[in-house]
């Protein structure tokens, strides 16, 4: 339940208007399809690493391990700005569509708003954050169940439009220039947009170091969370694209709300508005629940900030928790910048970093089952297994490396890379002038004393 809360969010919600509107309504729907797969890949390199070593600090602990120690230095703190980032994010895309309502209340008011509810949440034990993810999910699925319900009745006519307007069917999906009316390349064009939709999934194998008994949940927990999102954001992006114009769709407004402002059923619109408004803190929710682990493993290895090992008396990394919210506070450049310009940076870069991690999990799990094999081992003791090894994590970390590759062609998201070339560096030249000798000191006084 924690990774499926942690994927229905601002990317569905509001980052599916630009996808539609980049690669059309064909290529929108083939667009999820490939990154629901992609996806896939990913979990069940996953799945494999987490079973056989939970760990909360899970994947810098692999790449530590595995690829190597400043790469694992560098995915940790890549990951936890990333989900810092998107905390923000969410923070600017509820104070954007709380504007609906409130327009003469400023988003950056929202944002602070959000920051110290969300906070306190999380500041209580990591049970009111399981009883919390749990009402927003539920929230989340029914109301995307019902919007694909009444889509398709809109679609074939048994729910009638505002207006009189004749029933779509298909229409939207051939008319202007049909299925791929920018071109097929325009799919790959849209990759990180759609990565970072299902952002989240992931979450899986950070649960999975607080698990009782990972070997047994988390084998059923990847299963459930595929083809949960791949139903929920096919079906949902396949209604869009047949009732929404795709050269209208965009990221002013979310496309659901859109639609449904053209269903002639009352107040439908705005209800989607505040089922969207508690998605994206949902996201909020459990990105600052992951990051604020992260961080505190960081720290608890000597990577990271001595103060933010503290825990509170609830076992809550209470200084974690507090400098990831400093972080967020990156939402309060709507103050001074326009909300959307906000909005489209920090997705960017949020998506890029995504990428980066998703290639290290991939990359990870190769190197493991390598070594696990040249030490002895046999597959069969392996309680979770990553089929068609080693297509499957070399296939995943080559796509994603060509989704990467591609933000140097899209002058909007290029962001994403100005921000996140630069930390990555940044990450590496401090890890080989202050963590490695400080590593190195400390094994030599090991060595020494023995």
């Amino acid at each position: 339940m924690i990774a499926l809360g942690g994927v229905i969010g601002t990317g569905l919600f509001l980052g599916s208007g630009l996808i539609i509107h980049q690669a059309g309504p064909g290529g929108a729907i083939l667009s999820f399809i490939i990154g629901g797969l992609l996806m896939y890949l990913v979990m069940l390199c996953l799945g494999e690493l987490a079973v056989a070593m939970p760990t909360a600090g899970s994947f810098q602990e692999y790449a530590t391990k595995y690829i190597g120690p400043s790469t694992g230095f560098m995915i940790g703190w890549l990951y936890w700005f990333s989900w810092a980032c998107t905390i923000g994010l969410e923070f600017t895309s509820a104070g954007i569509l709380l504007q609906r309502w409130f327009p003469d209340i400023p988003v950056w008011l929202w944002c602070l708003a959000f920051s110290v509810i969300l906070f306190a949440v999380n500041a209580i034990s990591a049970r009111s954050f399981a009883e919390t993810e749990f009402w927003f999910s539920a929230i989340k699925v029914a109301a995307i169940l019902l919007f694909i319900i009444i889509g398709i009745g809109a679609i074939f006519g048994m729910i009638h439009l505002k207006d009189g307007e004749p029933a779509p069917l298909f229409r939207h999906l051939t008319d202007h220039g049909g299925l791929f009316p920018n071109g097929v390349f325009a799919i790959l064009l849209t990759m990180v947009t759609v990565n970072f939709s299902f952002q989240g999934t992931e979450l899986v194998g950070i649960a999975a170091g607080e698990s009782e008994s990972p070997e047994k949940t988390l084998p059923r927990s990847i299963r459930n969370i595929i083809w949960r999102t791949m139903v929920f954001f096919v079906l949902s992006i396949a209604v869009l694209a047949a009732l929404l114009p795709w050269q209208t769709a965009g990221t002013v407004d979310s496309p659901f709300v859109v639609v449904l402002d053209k269903v002639g059923i009352p107040y439908a619109a705005d209800i989607m508005n505040f089922i969207i408004i508690t998605a994206v803190l949902s996201v909020a929710n459990s990105g600052l629940y992951a990051s604020s682990r992260m961080l505190w493993s960081l720290s608890k290895d000597g990577k990271g900030p001595e103060f933010t090992k503290k825990l509170s008396k609830r076992k809550i990394p209470i200084n974690a928790l507090l400098v990831t919210m400093v972080v967020s506070a990156l939402s309060l450049l709507t103050s001074v910048v326009a909300p959307k310009t906000v909005y489209v940076w920090l997705i960017s870069i949020s998506g890029m970093v995504l990428v980066v991690v998703w290639m290290s999990i991939c990359l990870s799990q190769y190197f493991f089952r390598k070594q696990f094999l040249k030490a002895g081992g046999d597959v069969k003791d392996l309680v979770f297994r990553t089929p068609l090894y080693p297509f499957v994590p070399l296939a995943g970390f080559i796509a994603f490396g060509i989704v990467l590759i591609s933000l140097f062609f899209i002058e909007d998201q290029r962001i994403g890379l100005y921000c996140g070339i630069p930390f990555m560096a940044a990450c590496y030249i401090i890890y080989y002038l202050k963590i490695k000798p400080k590593e190195e000191a400390k094994q030599f006084g090991t060595i020494t004393k023995t």
